[in-house]
């Protein structure tokens, strides 16, 4: 039956240890909601409860009302501590129950287990989740955490033990403690290892499930002792069985079988030769001398770690290459810095650099915090392990990475100043080509024809009356031409800043404003000379009809002021803040002020004309009575007047729009700065509460994880705010708003903090584990780790986290080290290798973790190389075969030397060369 066993690659099955060392704490948030879950822990732990119980002559039937007195619970812990607890309350009321659950619960305190949010009140009072919780506390204490498997205990022990009994089975993979045992094969497996006649494990059908599950559990019930904690049915029909109530079930295969199997392998030993049979049916599976079992165990440990190492060396390279390239490929994006000519194509460039801000960062944010944490990890263990410490590539070190991360940091702020200086300016550019293509059109249709006007002879042939009538409607232009004076002005004034802020159409626009120029220095000219023609002419004439004059000088000067003001109320305006608008409304009311004057000088120029008609009417005037001084008409008034009182409201309309659009902007000015001035305080709270937590004495370096922990819960549940922020941001971005004098915090301001604090969380509980790793490596109990953190407090003396070399001389020497120079020295290149000239508490904390503790060394791993070889030089590729596992067995024969020396068989393997290169310098 053994021999149909697959026992290729046994031990190699592919978990990770972090998929089953989750801290308590998650797990009571995590296992106790699913429905399905309470229900299957409901059954175990009765199962389990009364197996124990049955001890006493009792059992109980409901969990949650069996235990709300609290005796069958202290019976319970009496049971399965062997200890006596005090004596209970025999009253019926509630007080005397709270009094029974609490001596229970002070009891399983005293055995050092910490209860998280279990109080006698939710026990008596039937509270089912806090039940269970307490139960499974109890469970661990006394059924699990005592359990130690090759220098592993509790959680970690149990899956270990079941990964070396079932690695040789087939279909059998166990990495967790939930959907590996849903077939039914690891538990057949575990009871066929130990007891073979009770299961023909070759006959098993992997797509049977339910019927493997059932075979375990009745075998275990009838022969083991093992009673039925679970049903089938609810493993099959959860996706993810409950992860208690399958280790709860174990732990009971581990104790029915481990310390039987400890009994016969010292019987084995002790015994006769008749009992050899035995002896060699359990030496199938281990090294048949206690000696060799040793020797095997630490070559295992060391290549084990080597190997762990090689791999994240190989990950660390491969990360940084990955990230480097990405900075690489990032940075010449974001120095280019060629504008586009339009607005849209810059809003186009700043929404994908928005997009690249917040969906391409922030993955490579995480990376490099993630490169710098398994940097330092990788360290740390090379150092606990004694190896040597870690060089990266060239250009790959974490100092590069960092100097290359902050270069694309200043190119990227550069890039987003540029593209919010580049819209600003082609905004401008395009309200200034608008106002200059409107005035020069308004300017060209006034002086459309007036060339021509001017060249005229009409006076040569004209009588008197004719030529002062010329004359008269000459001056009339001439104001009418000194009123469009400051229009050109203006004109040639909005040309000129176009060329200054580069209009990409600047050629068109000098074109037409040198043209109108031209047109207005020959108009000058030509009014000069007809001016000095018609004054000749007028002394020979001298009838003027004084009404026609007086209409051509009043209706000019008002024909200019509504053409002007038709202007302004068509005229594009542009405005960022309540304020200007309100300057603009005033100017407005101003103007709506003027409209009763303007309105009696149009009634009395209308009157001119009228006086016109009623001259000619009463003393029978006949002919032509077109006025010969002006061409500007009544009818022509009217049409204007009426269309300057259709724009003002219209003005009126678009200004009152402009007023709410500004107020809107003003709301979200307003609701970026609330939050901002709220986010910007906590973010540096919470960076103050991380360097509190980092430098505190109180507790052990576990209540500063948890404290980090519980902060980075904190940090991360805190990420909504920081989008919301985003959000408001965008919202001003896309409004046009550059400037907020309601808050001294910007996006980037916000953004910096808010990866600065995600970096150091990251890092302080990096710096914490690494301690933790260093204090349980070198077996550094908690109050050696308070002491040396009081010596290094003591004398930091600038409280930077760092002493210098003085300081750290004197720490030395007030804890007993006689130093001289040249061993002062030696030490400082030991904690401080880069000449920095100070000691971090992590290099501190690693001089006296050396100083304190021993580690393996390559005499040791030599040492016990020579007890697999049986005391020969070298060793064989058989022989490494049959002592260690297969993945490392393997390994070992890929790099170990030939053995050249005296005596060597064919295949003869240099162990010592082996081992010695394994803590120097070397390819391994």
């Amino acid at each position: 039956m053994m021999n149909q066993i697959d026992l290729s690659d046994p031990y190699d099955n592919g978990y990770e240890p972090d998929d089953y060392m989750m801290p308590e704490e998650e797990w009571d948030r995590d296992l106790l909601l699913d429905p399905a879950w309470e229900k299957q822990q409901r059954k175990t732990f009765t199962a389990w409860c009364n197996s124990h119980l049955r001890k006493a002559g009792t059992q109980i039937e409901n969990i949650e009302e069996d235990f709300r007195n609290g005796l069958k619970l202290m019976l319970l812990l009496e049971v399965i501590s062997g200890e006596r607890l005090p004596k209970p309350d025999r009253g019926k009321m509630r007080f005397h129950k709270i009094a029974n659950v609490n001596k229970a619960l002070d009891f399983i305190t005293s055995k050092g287990v910490k209860l998280v949010s279990i109080g006698a009140e939710e026990i008596v009072d039937g509270n089912v989740k806090m039940t269970l919780g307490m139960i499974w506390t109890i469970i661990l204490r006394f059924a699990i955490q005592d359990i130690s498997v090759e220098e592993t205990s509790a959680k970690e022990g149990l899956l270990l033990w079941c990964q070396r009994k079932t690695a040789p089975y087939r279909n059998v993979n166990v990495q967790n403690f939930h959907v590996s045992w849903k077939d039914g094969l690891a538990l057949c497996a575990l009871i066929h290892r130990h007891r073979p006649d009770l299961i023909d494990y070759a006959k098993l059908n992997k797509d049977d499930p339910l019927g493997n599950l059932n075979l375990a559990f009745d075998i275990a019930e009838k022969h083991l002792d093992i009673p039925k904690m679970l049903d089938a049915e609810d493993i099959l029909n959860t996706p993810k069985p409950d992860e208690r109530a399958i280790m709860t079930y174990v732990s009971c295969f581990y104790h029915a079988f481990a310390g039987a199997e400890q009994v016969l392998c010292f019987a084995c030993a002790r015994f006769s030769r008749s009992y050899l049979s035995i002896h060699l049916y359990l030496s199938s599976y281990c090294v048949s001398l206690p000696q060799a079992e040793t020797a095997a165990n630490r070559i295992c440990k060391v290549l084990g770690v080597n190997q762990e190492n090689e791999k994240l060396m190989e990950d660390y390279e491969r990360l940084a290459s990955e990230l480097l390239e990405w900075i690489r490929r990032t940075i010449p994006w974001l120095e280019n810095r060629v504008p586009e000519k339009t607005m849209s194509e810059m809003q186009r460039k700043l929404e994908d650099f928005r997009d690249y801000r917040r969906k391409h960062k922030p993955p490579k944010v995480q990376e490099k915090c993630q490169l710098e944490i398994s940097f330092n990890t990788l360290q740390t263990k090379l150092r606990i392990s004694n190896r040597p410490a870690f060089m990266p590539s060239e250009g790959k070190m974490v100092s590069d990475i960092a100097s290359a991360w902050q270069g694309l940091e200043q190119v990227e702020k550069g890039y987003e100043e540029w593209l919010l200086t580049e819209i600003r300016r082609l905004e401008r550019l395009d309200h200034l080509a608008e106002k200059f293509r409107q005035k020069a059109t308004n300017h060209q249709s006034w002086a459309a024809g007036k060339e021509e006007m001017l060249t005229r002879k009409d006076y040569e042939s004209a009588s008197l009356m004719e030529v002062r009538a010329l004359l008269r409607k000459h001056e009339a232009f001439e104001s009418d031409l000194s009123a469009h004076q400051d229009r050109v002005e203006q004109i040639a004034a909005i040309a000129q800043e176009l060329n200054e802020l580069d209009y990409h159409d600047v050629a068109s626009v000098n074109q037409r404003c040198q043209s109108i120029c031209d047109l207005w220095d020959q108009l000058g000219t030509l009014t000069q000379k007809r001016r000095e023609s018609l004054e000749r002419t007028e002394k020979l004439l001298e009838t003027v009809e004084q009404l026609f004059l007086e209409y051509a000088k009043r209706s000019a000067p008002f024909n200019n002021w509504m053409e002007g003001a038709m202007e302004d109320l068509q005229d594009m305006f542009i405005v960022h803040t309540i304020e200007e608008v309100q300057t603009l409304i005033a100017a407005h009311e101003q103007f709506k002020a003027t409209l009763p004057e303007a309105d009696a000088e149009r009634q009395a120029i209308l009157g001119i004309q009228q006086e016109v008609l009623k001259i000619s009417q009463n003393y029978g005037i006949r002919g032509d009575l077109t006025n010969p001084y002006s061409t500007i008409t009544t009818e022509e008034i009217a049409i204007k007047w009426d269309k300057v009182k259709k724009l003002v409201p219209q003005r009126d309309s678009a200004l009152q729009e402009e007023l709410a659009l500004q107020h809107a902007n003003e709301r979200l000015r307003r609701q970026f700065a609330a939050q901002a001035n709220l986010i910007g305080p906590w973010i540096q709270a919470r960076m103050e509460e991380i360097g509190r937590c980092s430098m505190a004495m109180g507790g052990t370096l576990e209540d500063q994880m948890t404290q980090l922990k519980q902060c980075e819960h904190v940090i991360v549940s805190y990420k909504p705010n920081i989008d919301r922020l985003e959000g408001d941001h965008q919202l001003i971005q896309e409004s046009l708003i550059f400037d907020n004098k309601h808050t001294n915090y910007t996006m980037e301001h916000i953004r910096v903090g808010w990866e600065l604090l995600l970096t150091t969380v990251a890092r302080t509980i990096n710096e914490i584990e690494t301690q933790i790793l260093t204090r349980d490596a070198k077996g550094i109990s908690q109050e050696q780790m308070n002491e040396f953190r009081s010596s290094f407090n003591h004398f930091d003396r600038k409280k930077n986290g760092a002493m210098d070399s003085d300081d750290f001389r004197a720490c030395l020497i007030s804890m007993g080290y006689d130093l001289g120079e040249v061993e002062f020295a030696r030490i400082m290149m030991l904690v401080d290798p880069n000449a920095s000239g100070v000691v971090s508490f992590q290099s501190f904390i690693d001089f006296m973790t050396r100083e304190t503790a021993d580690t393996d060394t390559a005499e040791q791993v030599i040492a016990s190389f020579r007890i697999l070889a049986a005391d020969k030089p070298y060793i064989l590729a058989d022989e490494l075969r049959r002592e260690l596992p297969p993945d490392q067995a393997e390994y070992c024969i890929s790099r170990m030397p030939p053995y050249s020396g005296p005596g060597a068989l064919p295949g003869a393997l240099d162990y010592t060369a082996f081992s010695s290169a394994l803590y120097g310098e070397s390819d391994l």
